[in-house]
């Protein structure tokens, strides 16, 4: 029997939608995080690939220019649309309207069929994507990145829930969209549970790390560069400083680990590297120090800003333990990044964290929020150099199991799936169903 290899039609320009973060932002603050690295990885390995890759992303300051080079093969995009400083990212659904037509009118300055495929990110991009994909006759594609009913489901205390249009927004694109990317088995259970995705609509593809330029290195010679003593006890928090992340956790975990044994006092070292997000967040980096100081650590604390990347690799190369006590994580990049340095992590048992850190072997998971109980796992792990020895061994081998270039790869299926479904009928019926 002759077998017949199937021939994928594979896209040619890929549209890529990110409303409310750029992804020339520094990571760390504002609404830059995760998402903007993601994006950014994912499109200079599709580029790589042969496909052109154009990023469309609200204007945000007079001096942007209409379009930035970000790497060979990938361009970003910046659309006016509202004011260019001063609105918040609750205040962005007014200004869909804006965005979307500024995407339109860039793409009716090329010939007909110029882009394949749209892939939004977040929902508000979605929304975007949403006309654009139909008004184009192209498949749309969307990741979510997090989804306000997970969000819901475990606020931090004090922390203001998800709106309602935002759930309404996300329940949309869910119905419209061609293809949902989800993270991990988690997120796309959540999809199917949460949202009524139908599971063949839904594709699991674990985003990446950089494996050259996280990786292993020398600790002392890290330390030295950021001022740390070479016995210092290092815990080390990196991202944005929101509730949802929760550092002032690792707070008040270390102040318990303080309270307990305070020999402490003399060699340890909390950092928070990252910035305030969120509008009017009542979590910033000045209440930080100043818990930390009513906590009578604040000495011990250093809140600093958001860091490149080369700075950024020594404080995980110079922790002995990073921690991620987050109440929601779609996935959890920073995990990856410290393990890719050989630092075992400390995370909370939520979400795609449970995929990031393999338990027992690359790091701990902690089940719940009690500051007491990161701080028991946090003070055996430092009192126990061989088993933290035996983590950054397993965490570097877990991380090498995530490469970007595997999750362009497995994106890149996903799209030749949408665009190979376009002639099905059952495509046809529910773009028919979609007004």
């Amino acid at each position: 029997m002759t077998v017949l290899a199937v021939r994928r039609r594979l896209p040619r320009r890929v549209a890529m939608l990110s409303v409310h973060t750029s992804p020339l932002d520094q990571p760390g603050t504002g609404d830059a995080g995760g998402m903007n690295v993601y994006i950014v990885e994912l499109a200079a390995r599709l580029a790589t690939m042969g496909i052109e890759v154009e990023i469309f992303t609200r204007a945000t300051g007079r001096d942007l220019p209409p379009s930035v080079a970000l790497s060979d093969g990938v361009t970003v995009r910046h659309v006016t649309a509202g004011p260019l400083q001063g609105l918040a990212k609750e205040d962005l659904p007014s200004q869909l309207c804006g965005f979307t037509a500024g995407v339109l009118r860039a793409e009716a300055s090329r010939q007909a069929g110029w882009f394949d495929l749209v892939h939004s990110h977040y929902w508000l991009s979605g929304q975007v994507g949403w006309v654009t994909s139909e008004r184009w006759g192209v498949p749309l594609v969307h990741t979510m990145h997090t989804m306000a009913r997970v969000k819901n489901l475990a606020l931090a205390d004090g922390a203001p829930a998800e709106p309602t249009a935002r759930e309404l927004g996300e329940a949309q694109i869910v119905e419209v969209a061609d293809r949902l990317i989800a993270n991990t088995e988690d997120e796309a259970a959540a999809l199917v549970e949460l949202y009524d995705a139908k599971a063949d609509q839904v594709q699991v593809v674990p985003p990446g790390v950089d494996l050259s330029a996280f990786a292993a290195g020398d600790s002392s010679a890290a330390r030295r560069r950021l001022g740390l003593a070479p016995d210092a006890d290092v815990l080390l928090f990196v991202g944005r400083i929101q509730p949802l992340k929760a550092p002032d956790l690792l707070i008040r975990a270390a102040a318990a680990m303080v309270g307990a044994d305070p020999r402490l006092r003399e060699r340890l070292v909390v950092a928070v590297v990252g910035g305030p997000s969120g509008s009017g967040s009542w979590l910033s980096g000045g209440s930080l120090s100043r818990l930390a100081g009513e906590l009578g650590i604040g000495e011990l604390v250093r809140v600093l800003p958001p860091v490149g990347r080369d700075q950024l690799v020594d404080w995980y190369r110079a922790a002995d333990l990073a921690c991620m006590p987050s109440y929601s994580e779609s996935f959890g990049l920073v995990a990856l990044e410290a393990q890719a340095c050989g630092t075992p992590v400390v995370a909370a048992a939520v979400g795609g964290l449970r995929t990031a850190v393999a338990h027992g072997r690359s790091g701990i998971l902690v089940d719940g929020h009690d500051p007491q109980a990161y701080a028991r796992v946090l003070s055996d792990l430092l009192a126990d150099r061989a088993r933290r020895q035996v983590l950054s061994v397993g965490a570097r081998a877990h991380a090498s199991c995530f490469g970007w270039s595997a999750t362009a790869a497995g994106v890149l299926d996903v799209y030749c799936e949408a665009l190979d479904a376009l002639a099905q009928p059952d495509r046809d019926r529910r773009v028919a169903g979609r007004f």
